[in-house]
């Protein structure tokens, strides 16, 4: 069964003078200097077309619904979604109507004034109920829609009452927003039949955390590159020293683990490093794989980068997931924005940048606007790729009963 979007002329005709609710990922950072403002607004600014398109077909209201932050179930108002009512109505021209909670009194006589359009129900996570996936919650929230629009992809991993239960009270009235369908997509483009050759960069700070995704991409890909802190185990299982870098036995042995498979052959490792004494310390280049005793590894070292940079050259499909170093210290960004540049530089690959690291990476390379596709989900792209599908979007294909 195909997933239904709003695009559907289904969703324009059950749509009009209804009431939308859309489900939206509005868990967006705030700034450290200034905890009312948001330092970046991309997972609204990504929202804001679905929201245009369900308004295009002139339905009643739209409630958003959002989690935002870990208020661990309980009212804290240091995870309101105030700034990001206050943003959207700024960008929308609008007026969005904050609720005090998503289950408050009011909200019932909201929905039937003839003001109010845009109402944005209060975080989500203030309700112990929603990370339960609590079917009453899910009921109640359900009551304020006749239509359901889910475009959370970055939540689309959690089993949550707003992403998954509330499905069951939607049956045949579920739509997908646009910011979805975009990252299934370009999804889809990585774990269907992927244009060969198909390389992957991944990095990071630890094996354990990605175990799964290697595993999953060594059966697809032609290379795997491995990057960042991600490396020193895989270095240390084949008896290399790595000195003070981060390096956990547990971490060392999962990394025999992967290359004790048949297609280890696939996996290519940092042959040279950029270093330090101290963790960001002063940069020193290392020339062969074997790190001193008194160094960290920091960046991989300019012949990994050119060496890297030449599986890439021929690439028709590639996935970054993960930087290559400390790239948010200059001294150890090379790695990780020479990739970039390589990436942007591609004419005929697709070109997918998941997880948080790698996506703040490349949008602080500039060359964001080079790339084919950045998801906004990183655990969630990362779930995806590892299994072809998941929770929010296997409620929304199949609905649940």
């Amino acid at each position: 069964m195909a997933l239904k979007y709003i695009t559907d002329e289904s969703f324009k005709t059950l749509a009009k003078d209804k009431k939308v609710l859309a489900r939206f990922d509005f868990n967006v950072p705030m700034d450290k200097n200034d905890p009312t403002k948001i330092s970046d607004t991309t997972r609204i600014d990504e929202a804001l077309e679905t929201i245009k398109a369900i308004l295009e077909t002139g339905p009643k209201k739209i409630i958003l619904m959002s989690h935002f932050g870990r208020p661990k179930g309980k009212i804290d108002m240091t995870y309101s979604l105030e700034p990001v009512a206050k943003y959207l109505s700024e960008k929308m021209e609008m007026d969005v109507t904050l609720t005090e909670t998503a289950l408050d009194r009011g909200i019932k006589t909201l929905l039937g004034l003839n003001e109010s359009k845009i109402i944005l129900l209060q975080n989500l996570r203030f309700h112990p109920e929603e990370e339960a996936n609590d079917r009453e919650f899910a009921r109640l929230l359900s009551a304020y829609g006749d239509v359901f629009v889910f475009d959370a992809f970055g939540a689309a991993h959690r089993k949550h009452a707003s992403t998954y239960e509330i499905n069951a009270y939607f049956k045949n009235k579920a739509y997908g927003g646009l910011l979805l369908k975009r990252e299934v997509e370009a999804l889809d483009r990585i774990t269907q039949n992927p244009k060969k050759p198909f390389v992957a960069i991944v990095g990071g700070a630890k094996v354990s955390d990605k175990i799964k995704i290697i595993e999953a991409l060594l059966t697809s890909v032609d290379k795997l590159l491995i990057g960042g802190a991600m490396a020193y185990p895989f270095l240390k299982a084949q008896g290399f020293t790595v000195g003070k870098s981060l390096c956990s036995d547990e971490d060392v042995s999962l990394a025999k683990r992967i290359l004790g498979m048949p297609s280890r052959n696939k996996i290519v490792l940092p042959s040279d490093h950029i270093a330090s004494t101290t963790f960001g310390g002063e940069p020193k280049e290392i020339g062969q794989a074997n790190i001193g005793d008194e160094y960290i590894g920091l960046d991989i070292g300019p012949s990994t980068l050119q060496n890297y940079n030449d599986h890439l050259a021929t690439a028709k499909t590639v996935l970054w997931n993960g930087p290559m170093g400390l790239f948010e210290n200059k001294a150890y960004a090379k790695g990780t924005l020479g990739i970039a540049k390589t990436l942007a530089g591609l004419k005929d690959a697709f070109t997918l940048v998941g997880g948080g690291d790698s996506v703040s990476a490349v949008n602080h390379s500039g060359l964001a606007g080079k790339m084919s596709h950045i998801s906004t989900g990183g655990g969630a792209s990362l779930e995806y790729i590892e299994n072809g599908t998941l929770p929010g979007i296997q409620a929304l294909k199949f609905g649940i009963d």
